[in-house]
């Protein structure tokens, strides 16, 4: 379409695709007005984990790597998952995203069932409810920054200059707009990880989980890292964070302690012990 076309359009005209994104951030703007539902309300949890247990191998060599995780998680709540290696805490980030399955119990995601959605819908609802943040940063390297924020937009049905916008919009939030063009060997590792966190934020997504986000990172980067993230809590999506550093994890406003594949404990941001961690940080 001509530029000239683009001034002939009736006055009030919407793409599509704008049309399209702007529903997207609209849901995570109301999601704002929900935050006060208590975590564990069937009706306001993002994320719903019931009964989750997940088994490696048969018989006698048997591993089970989660044993009956039940957890909720709500809109505008991070909670962070503490522990030893191996106590489970990748495995349960995991499963709540979809990329495993468990051995049982059931995931639910905004209210679906994930164990009754086929490929392609589970697909879907990854790319349009779910951002993935990990420690190595997954990024395509043969694509530059802002092509890593638009490919799941584009591949949602999202027009090319649409996506480009909402990528651009990402990346001004992480403060990186000047370097879209740049490729992911030509960015330092803390920029590498705002890059994967527009990307998980971009589109109005509404459940973040992070692996370890800060853990290839200085210190400095990683608080701004994870600064970004609550702030994406504060405007109402939900975030699960796995982390190893308690002063990380004060950041959140819960905190579980796996051991085993059993929540052993939790604590919360106006406990004592909270506290305590907040005042490290």
């Amino acid at each position: 379409m001509s530029r000239h076309d683009a001034r002939e359009r009736p006055e009030g005209y919407r793409d599509r695709d704008v049309l399209r994104l702007e529903k997207w951030n609209d849901r995570l703007t109301r999601t704002a007005e929900q935050r006060t539902t208590p975590s564990g309300s069937e009706g306001g949890s993002v994320l719903r984990l019931v009964g989750i247990t997940r088994q490696y191998g048969h018989g006698e060599t048997a591993v089970s790597a989660l044993c009956g995780i039940d957890l909720d998680v709500s809109p505008g709540e991070l909670v962070a998952v503490m522990g030893a290696s191996g106590s489970g805490k990748s495995t349960l980030l995991s499963i709540a995203g979809g990329l495993q399955e468990p051995t049982s119990g059931e995931v639910i995601v905004e209210g679906e069932h994930l164990s009754s959605l086929g490929v392609s819908a589970l697909a879907r609802l990854r790319r349009r409810s779910l951002g993935f943040v990990f420690q190595d940063f997954n990024l395509i390297p043969t694509l530059t920054a802002v092509e890593n924020i638009t490919l799941p937009l584009e591949l949602d049905g999202i027009g090319r200059r649409a996506a480009r916008r909402a990528a651009d919009e990402a990346l001004s939030e992480v403060g990186l707009r000047e370097r879209a063009d740049a490729y992911p060997d030509d960015l330092s590792g803390g920029q590498q990880q705002r890059i994967a966190i527009a990307r998980a934020v971009v589109g109005g997504r509404r459940l973040i989980l992070a692996d370890e986000p800060t853990g290839a990172l200085d210190s400095a980067t990683g608080e701004s890292v994870l600064r970004l993230i609550r702030s994406r809590v504060d405007a109402g999506a939900a975030a699960i964070l796995v982390t190893h550093e308690p002063r990380h994890a004060a950041w959140a406003d819960r905190i579980l302690f796996l051991r085993d594949g059993r929540i052993v404990d939790e604590t919360r941001r106006d406990d004592p012990e909270t506290a305590l961690l907040a005042s490290r940080h």
